[in-house]
């Protein structure tokens, strides 16, 4: 019998970087351009113990610990700047943490040094957008109360699960951005 590709990985130590994982493998299935998504991440077994509906709705098994849940909350506003919608946010105690997936141009930083001054934000995301050396970047952010961290950073030119790069410290602002949401 062999193997599938996620069977095949080794699998993630810490329960917040399967949950990453789980949210960046749900964006992969959905395709590139697409809008930001906002994520609850909820303790497995407490769902299992007080919403067991729910749990069974969302395909839970009994016995689940140590694990959060991903539910993807409405659809960021379309228009709305990232770090005003966010300001609006506020979670229940049920909620132990949470999750943002968002794509982004990004630069190598030798391009750094040749962004243009003195230009409006538009035209910086016009100037990127044309870089002959941007690539294109999906971003799964998530943060726990505690303050414990974890990111999934997909590009899209190696859009594959063994490509993809996570750790507590990729997107360090976002990261703030997403635990000022539990203040």
């Amino acid at each position: 019998m062999s193997e599938t590709l996620e069977e095949s990985l080794p699998p993630a130590a810490r329960p917040i970087t399967r949950a990453v994982l789980e949210i960046d493998e749900y964006a992969a299935g959905l395709g590139w351009d697409q809008p930001a998504r906002l994520f609850a991440l909820v303790d497995t077994a407490a769902l299992l113990k007080n919403e067991p509906g729910l749990a069974r709705q969302l395909g839970l098994e009994p016995g689940a610990t140590d694990q959060f849940t991903p539910i993807e909350q409405d659809e960021v506003p379309k228009g709305t700047p990232l770090d005003t919608f966010l300001g609006t946010i506020a979670w229940p105690d049920a909620v132990a943490g949470c999750a943002l997936v968002v794509e982004r141009l990004i630069l190598p930083p030798t391009a750094e040094a040749k962004l243009p001054e003195g230009v409006s934000e538009k035209e910086l995301a016009a100037w990127v957008a044309k870089h002959p050396e941007r690539q294109e970047v999906r971003m799964t952010v998530a943060v726990l109360r505690d303050g414990t961290r974890e990111t999934a950073l997909r590009l899209r030119e190696k859009d594959s699960a063994r490509e993809v790069l996570t750790g507590p410290a990729l997107v360090p602002g976002l990261a703030e951005a997403l635990l000022t949401t539990f203040a």
